[in-house]
């Protein structure tokens, strides 16, 4: 997996690739809405240029990065390293790219660089979101229940499965 995985910072011509993933990352929540094609797109958008616009604003020094497989741009990994914590902002995989392995082996990384830090590894999760049975799977625990989100951290004493 190490050779297969990389990334990269994000530049303005992602940005297309970006939204795509933000996309996909909602595509089952928007599924159960009887919305047009055309109104999920727009939704997309909005909700796209509200999240980033919402971490320009509070993550100030955050990372942008391009998850890369095999050298095709296979999602995004937000990052913000803080004083007490690495906040994971948001780590998404475009459908074709889940089940690879590809996410354990980023927090793998994560979790290292946590250790030798000592510091904790933070993430909100939405309530539904099927990668909540990954996140207990690798150690996270959780911290706070925000209504639609928990709030996880992985502490550097947590032992983490391997997936």
């Amino acid at each position: 997996m190490e050779n297969s995985v990389a990334l990269r910072p994000a530049q303005s011509s992602d940005l297309q690739f970006l939204l795509q993933v933000y996309g996909s990352a909602r595509a089952d929540e928007l599924a159960l809405t009887n919305w047009t094609d055309k109104q999920k797109d727009q939704f997309v958008r909005m909700q796209f240029a509200a999240q980033r616009k919402f971490y320009e604003e509070n993550y100030s020094g955050a990372e942008y990065l391009v998850i890369l497989f095999e050298d095709q741009p296979a999602g995004r990994l937000y990052l913000h390293r803080r004083e007490d914590e690495i906040r994971v902002m948001d780590i998404a995989l475009q459908p074709e790219f889940r089940r690879k392995g590809i996410a354990t082996f980023l927090f793998d990384q994560l979790f290292a660089e946590a250790r030798r830090a000592r510091k904790p590894v933070g993430i909100h999760v939405e309530i539904f979101n099927p990668a909540l049975r990954l996140y207990e799977k690798l150690g996270f625990k959780k911290i706070a229940d925000n209504g639609v989100y928990h709030f996880f951290q992985w502490f550097p004493e947590s032992p983490a499965v391997a997936a």
